[in-house]
């Protein structure tokens, strides 16, 4: 056994080598720089020795020998987290559990991520973006089947030089069991069809069940709106506020064969979506969302050895938009179509790893509150694609660039002869570049 090893378990038995009687072991003499802190692992039935009365300090030790060590001091009371944790699979062989020992040794989880990006936008639409976010992320064990989340996210914003910042506790929520149903609740992020209807914190309640066939229902506040912010230059675009009342629904997820599906109905009721414009700070158009009615079907699978396809479809019962100026603007439609390939993925634990993917969109308006793009999108709605690729450049460290080409999908009323023609506003082009550091 190595000296500092030796040394640190026998003062982790907390208590003085003078209290015992000689050291057993002949190949352990007084004098030697290990006879008190052997002596003191002997006496408290740690250390026993091999059959000639050797103690055998200068052999190599198997993994199960040294298990059977830990093993005997954790018994004694020894603090010995990090061996417990290391020699846990040969802890198992021996009957000895360590699942509480760590769970006491991390009671309290803290982890980061800070992610710089810059987004220009080109087309109709003229900007950029260039900011920097930081979160951490508290997890703590409230005990052994409920713990608590928080996440603290500062966003610096260097798109102009007044040196904007904001700070907000954007997740705070439990997770557990009661019975067979896992309960998720509080402000959690709430991610609806792969984040293609919404992708945001929201605040309520979730609740799933099932393995093979997971049903899950939930009741939420939305909190959030995507949409045309924070650019230079932008054309005097508006901006959007969204005053949801709730939103609930049912969703239900299954493998048949090599295909996972989903299938899903998500209502959001007494909310409106305003529009407003930069030149005069008033509303031009309101979103009438109370009772917006979204049904999705889904599908993705493996096309080949790491290429995952999948496929998404939305109907949405929402097809106009009450404005403040003209009459109410019909939509270009009301279902979306959501069509992906990704090839492997970028893992942060290891640095070469890559992936590439791409996706084409049309969705109607009414399938679109909170996207998951980093792209830029259409008040009424868009169609376009985007292609992406990441990078581990170092552990932890991954480098992503993404390209997004969109346009806006709507009807507009033609004050000329009284009919709805379709929208050829805002063509929508976005580059985004972002590196994300974790921690």
């Amino acid at each position: 056994m190595k000296k500092s090893l030796t040394l640190a378990m026998a003062m982790a038995l907390g208590i003085t080598a003078s209290a015992y009687a000689a050291n057993p072991f002949s190949d352990v003499p007084a004098g030697h720089w290990a006879y008190d802190s052997v002596a003191k692992l002997a006496a408290a039935g740690v250390v026993e020795g091999y059959a000639d009365g050797a103690v055998g300090g200068d052999k190599l030790m198997t993994r199960y020998e040294m298990a059977q060590i830990v093993a005997k001091a954790m018994a004694k009371g020894a603090s010995v987290d990090k061996l417990a944790a290391e020699f846990a699979d040969e802890l198992d062989t021996l009957g000895v559990r360590v699942a509480k020992l760590e769970k006491g040794a991390d009671a309290v989880k803290i982890t980061g991520e800070v992610r710089y990006h810059y987004a220009d936008y080109s087309g109709d639409v003229n900007g950029f973006r260039n900011m920097l976010r930081t979160r951490l992320w508290v997890q703590g064990a409230i005990n052994d089947d409920w713990t608590y989340t928080g996440m603290l996210q500062n966003i610096q914003d260097f798109t102009n030089n007044v040196g904007e910042e904001d700070t907000k506790f954007k997740r705070a929520y439990v997770e557990g069991k009661l019975g067979g149903v896992n309960v998720l609740a509080g402000r959690y992020n709430a991610y609806l069809v792969n984040g293609n209807l919404y992708d945001e914190h929201a605040d309520g309640i979730e609740l799933s069940y099932g393995k093979d066939v997971k049903l899950t229902a939930f009741y939420m506040k939305p909190t959030d709106q995507n949409g045309f912010y924070g650019l230079t230059e932008a054309n005097d675009v508006g901006d959007f506020e969204l005053r949801y009342g709730k939103a609930y629904g049912l969703k239900v997820d299954t493998t048949i064969g090599v295909v996972n599906a989903t299938a899903g109905y998500t209502v959001f009721k007494d909310g409106t979506d305003a529009w407003y414009a930069y030149d005069t700070g008033l509303p031009n158009d309101i979103l009438d969302q109370k009772d917006n009615k979204v049904w999705n079907v889904g599908i993705s699978f493996d096309v080949a050895k790491d290429l995952v396809f999948t496929a998404d479809y939305l109907k949405s019962d929402m097809d106009k938009v009450y404005s403040v100026k003209y009459k109410p603007t019909e939509f270009d439609g009301d279902d979306g179509y959501i069509i992906g390939l990704s090839y492997k993925g970028a893992k942060a634990s290891e640095p070469g790893t890559y992936g590439i993917y791409a996706n084409y969109y049309d969705q109607a308006r009414g399938t679109v509150i909170a996207h998951t793009m980093n792209g830029l999108y259409g008040y009424g709605g868009f169609e376009g694609y985007m292609i992406g690729a990441n990078y581990t450049l170092a552990k932890n460290i991954v480098a992503a660039l993404e390209w997004y080409d969109l346009k806006e999908k709507s009807m507009e009323y033609d004050t000329g002869n009284g009919t709805y023609k379709k929208s050829s506003k805002y063509d929508m082009e976005t580059l985004w570049a972002q590196v994300a550091f974790t921690f």
